[in-house]
């Protein structure tokens, strides 16, 4: 099996190009950033475990370190707090993709300038600053100002600043409000996606069934409504936005690129539907010859179970077998067991049943006889009108 699992993983290696996509957005941790104003930031029980696992996991920290961190994390939701004062000056500074090249940005991406969150009137210089901070999520479509980096002053958002007319960004988008000033990136906006994505425009299409833009050698793919505007099925991100590489299996649904090179270590069955993730011929022989050289005991020779195939969709009846069931329409052994049924205690029922309205019948004509015998004379009496006794 494992043979087999290496033979899918490469042969999604080898068709990444045609099948990866992903937000134009790179995905990567993000540092706490900071605020206007000094207050308890709200910030929910499953971001805030999160946070403190981090600062466990964090080496660099002494025991002292991560217990004080912890506690601020707690009682203002920031690992950090300062002063007004402090805040104020680290906001209207300059922030570093590489301070040692002089690259103006952050972790997340290389850009001239940062934005206001309409939503809190913040300033960060991405949205994932602000996510990793604020209790909330930024909506990116609303963001009205930026702050030019280069002369720190606060404007309305667009690609060049009106002070000191410098551009923010190679790339800007209005609808998005994404700034990236990586030169290696080509980045192209989605009116039907609604978001950008990372490639260059005539290389994709648009599939209005799926909702997903793909590779143009993909034109023939397996349609699935709405395919991406689900959760990972292993690690639970939603993938429509998600900014992590997303490939579709053969079956259609679609998963993380990491998360499906760990899963087919495992397994070769798709995490959603079940069917099998390729060509797995090879190793249904070997299930069939390994049968054939250990048989079940012969005690289990009455017992059948019914199946469902994954494979093919179908239901049949196999051989009871402690592991594994093949369909008998297309021989694979992808099935899901519905039910056993003991055949002898089966056949003891029908007989049982089929005697069963035989007796009633028979019962019913024996009533139905003595009923007549008794009643009969007595009713020939009664019902005689010329009867002149009494």
């Amino acid at each position: 099996m494992s043979n087999r699992l290496e033979e899918i993983s490469n042969l999604s290696d080898a068709s990444d190009h045609e099948e990866d996509w992903q937000d134009a957005e790179t995905e990567q941790q993000q540092q706490p950033t900071e605020q206007v104003k000094e207050r308890k930031v709200e910030i929910d029980e499953s971001s805030l475990r999160k946070k403190i696992k981090e600062i466990q996991e964090d080496s660099s920290l002494s025991p002292k370190d991560k217990a004080k961190r912890i506690q601020n994390l707690m009682s203002h939701g920031t690992t950090e707090p300062s002063s007004n004062q402090q805040l104020q000056n680290e906001i209207y500074s300059k922030s570093y993709h590489n301070e040692q090249e002089n690259i103006l940005g952050c972790k997340h991406y290389q850009r001239n300038c940062k934005l206001q969150a309409n939503c809190c009137e913040r300033i960060y210089t991405c949205r994932f600053c602000h996510d990793d901070v604020e209790g909330h999520n930024i909506v990116r479509h609303e963001t009205k100002n930026m702050l030019c980096m280069l002369c720190l002053h606060l404007q309305p958002a667009a690609q060049h600043c009106k002070q000191c007319h410098q551009q923010m960004a190679r790339y800007y988008c209005d609808k998005c409000k994404l700034w990236d000033n990586d030169p290696r990136k080509a980045i192209y906006h989605c009116d039907d996606c609604g978001i950008c994505r990372q490639g260059k425009q005539e290389d994709f299409f648009h599939c209005k069934k799926c909702n997903i833009c793909m590779v143009k050698s993909m034109t023939d793919h397996k349609c699935i409504e709405r395919n991406l505007e689900c959760d990972c099925p292993i690690c639970g991100e939603y993938m429509f936005t998600s900014t992590t590489t997303v490939i579709f299996m053969p079956c259609g649904h679609c998963i993380h690129k990491h998360c499906y090179t760990a899963y087919i270590q495992t397994s070769y069955q798709c995490p959603t539907c079940l069917k099998s993730l390729g060509d797995m011929s090879e190793y249904f022989e070997r299930l069939d010859k390994d049968l054939e050289r250990q048989p079940m005991p012969p005690e289990y020779d009455k017992y059948i179970s019914h199946i469902f195939c994954n494979d093919c969709e179908k239901k049949t009846q196999a051989k009871y077998h402690f592991f594994y069931h093949k369909c008998g329409h297309c021989g694979s052994f992808n099935t899901t067991v519905l039910k056993t049924e003991n055949t002898e205690e089966t056949a003891r029922g029908e007989s049982s049943n089929e005697q069963q309205p035989l007796e009633q019948a028979m019962q019913r004509s024996g009533m139905n006889h003595d009923r007549n015998t008794m009643a009969g004379p007595s009713s020939s009496r009664t019902n005689n009108p010329d009867s002149n006794e009494g």
